[in-house]
């Protein structure tokens, strides 16, 4: 069982106290500092790596926010930020906390904040692991191609492995995308649009609009309106928005092909 490794900053020992009594008593879970202020925080977080922290908002040397402004986005654990005041939670919630929690706290919303953490950090595991092993077929039987040609993901429990050919396109769904295929099957792992536009590439997909990415060899039509806006029409009679601002990167693509 891999554990999850927490870290607790906050400048007040009875805070620091309470939340550590207050966490399940599960073997799964490991405290590997506490920390009383955000420069502690940042370096032990850079030293011990944990999967989780909680973080005090206000505390001296720096605060929560800093402390996660300090980081490189690799070196970032699952943040839950733990306040006193309410006025920080639209900061927090901009830097990509998990969660957001107000003093005075009770155990069920604590735990209910680290079953946050910890799907986030089991997201980002099955992230790290699909990447690994997209890297293992993109090097098996040749000397290179420079990128996978299959895209893996994890969607409902299990890993699926997708060839380029097979994918359609692609949309958001809050925390999640829908991956069409061209066998009509709706796949929805926990990841984000940028994400996968990264992993596939640019020579066969692009963005429509902000919340899509089709294969471009999928296009049947560009259908203008009378706004002077375009719709997308799909081969398999999908209809999508272009956005104005990705309509020259669009037609760009067309010409080449």
């Amino acid at each position: 069982m891999t554990k999850l490794r927490i870290l607790i900053a906050d400048d007040e020992p009875l805070a620091r106290a309470r939340l550590l009594a207050l966490l399940p008593k599960d073997v799964s879970l490991e405290v590997v500092a506490e920390c009383a202020s955000g420069t502690e925080a940042v370096e032990a977080i850079r030293r011990e790596r944990p999967d989780i922290a909680f973080l005090d908002m206000q505390m001296p040397g720096c605060d929560g926010l800093q402390v996660v402004a300090g980081l490189a986005p690799e070196e970032r654990p699952a943040i839950v930020f733990v306040t006193a005041h309410d006025k920080f939670a639209v900061d927090a919630f901009g830097v990509r906390a998990v969660d957001y929690v107000l003093k005075p706290f009770d155990r069920e919303r604590l735990e209910t904040a680290l079953e946050r953490a910890a799907e986030y950090v089991g997201a980002r595991r099955a992230d790290a692991l699909g990447a690994r092993i997209e890297g293992l077929l993109a090097g098996a039987g040749a000397a290179r191609p420079p990128r996978p040609e299959r895209l893996a993901v994890k969607a409902d429990g299990r890993y699926v492995f997708l060839k380029f050919d097979e994918i359609v396109w692609v949309e958001a769904a809050d925390n999640y995308v829908v991956i069409h295929t061209s066998a009509g099957d709706r796949l929805m792992p926990r990841d984000t649009l940028t994400s996968i536009e990264e992993r596939l590439g640019p020579q066969q997909f692009t963005r429509a609009n902000r919340s899509a990415i089709i294969r471009i060899d999928q296009v049947k039509e560009l259908q203008p309106s009378p706004q002077g806006d375009y719709t997308i029409l799909l081969r398999d009679g999908t209809r999508i928005p272009l956005s104005r601002n990705l309509r020259g990167r669009f037609e760009k693509f067309l010409m080449e092909g």
